[in-house]
């Protein structure tokens, strides 16, 4: 067992989107599911859906195909997917405990330092989507810039982030570092920059916490029943971005990084650098150095 480390408090908290903060998990569920259905096919089984979360879009779709061995080209299959996205994502809801979380860390400060906590975006979701998926009545507040300012919500097609290095990959969450602080050093506060062992990544997506692993973030790992289900027995694993689904040579063929050191370097099992939380609901403040301000009456 890896010995623990003391941890700094965290300064930044960067989320994921999609099955962490709203429910477009369930909803990309019913829309495969009716694709295929239209075709005498199954439901998407959580075995495969577990490969596609918080994969690149070309990735994600090229592990679809190889199962479901639709009649159809998948230009035909992108275009009616496309079609029922664009309908059902306008109804994208907060899964349960985002809004008090996001609301507590919007007026909480880092330890004794008495400065806020910086937050940020990394969403696999291309920027179109990730529009639709947060134009409801309920998931608009949710992004508003007084929560994640527009220049801290990065997308899986963000210019910012190198073509080719989506998660597993770092190269999304440290982009998404980056962005706090460059907003940070414009401020004029005077406040050092946030390193990666002080910021805390949430995530429900197995590459996600491997990302957030590699670039040297502690993690919190919120997933899916059926996804978790999935990795029963294997959770050390994935808290530690070591689970083998994501070959060592499919990382070194990504391409070059911006970022010195990227890849960067999974974790080992039990080194406390990650958490696993059944619901957002139950995440601990304290625990992580954060002090939520009270509002007042």
């Amino acid at each position: 067992m890896a010995s623990k480390p003391d941890f700094p408090p965290v300064r930044c908290c960067l989320f994921d989107v999609d099955g962490l903060l709203i429910n477009s998990e369930d909803i990309y569920s019913d829309i495969t599911n009716i694709i295929l259905h239209e075709y005498g096919r199954p439901d998407l089984p959580w075995s495969i859906k577990a490969q596609l979360q918080g994969r690149p879009k070309p990735e994600a779709g090229r592990i679809f195909q190889e199962w479901a061995q639709l009649p159809i080209s998948d230009e035909e299959f992108q275009k009616r997917n496309a079609e029922l996205q664009m309908e059902r994502f306008k109804h994208c809801k907060p899964l349960p405990g985002v809004v008090q979380l996001l609301e507590n860390l919007r007026r909480s400060t880092s330890g004794d330092s008495g400065r806020k906590v910086h937050m940020a975006v990394a969403t696999s979701s291309h920027l179109n989507m990730f529009t639709v998926k947060t134009s409801s009545d309920e998931t608009k507040p949710l992004f508003a810039s007084n929560v994640f300012p527009p220049s801290q919500i990065v997308c899986g097609d963000d210019p910012r982030v190198p073509k080719g290095r989506g998660k597993p990959l770092p190269d999304i969450y440290l982009t998404a570092l980056e962005t706090v602080n460059q907003a940070i050093e414009a401020s004029g506060s005077g406040e050092p920059p946030v390193k990666p062992e002080e910021c805390l990544v949430f995530e429900d997506a197995v590459p996600g916490c491997e990302a957030g692993r590699r670039a040297g973030c502690r993690v919190i790992w919120c997933p899916h029943p059926g996804l978790l289900g999935e990795y029963r027995g294997r959770e050390k694993e994935v808290l530690a971005g070591a689970t083998g689904a994501h070959k060592q040579k499919d990382l070194e063929n990504a391409g070059a990084s911006r970022f010195e050191d990227s890849p960067g370097h999974v974790g080992a099992i039990d080194d406390g650098w990650a958490e696993l939380l059944h619901s957002l609901e139950d995440f601990d403040y304290e625990k992580y150095g954060i002090k939520v301000v009270a509002l007042l009456n």
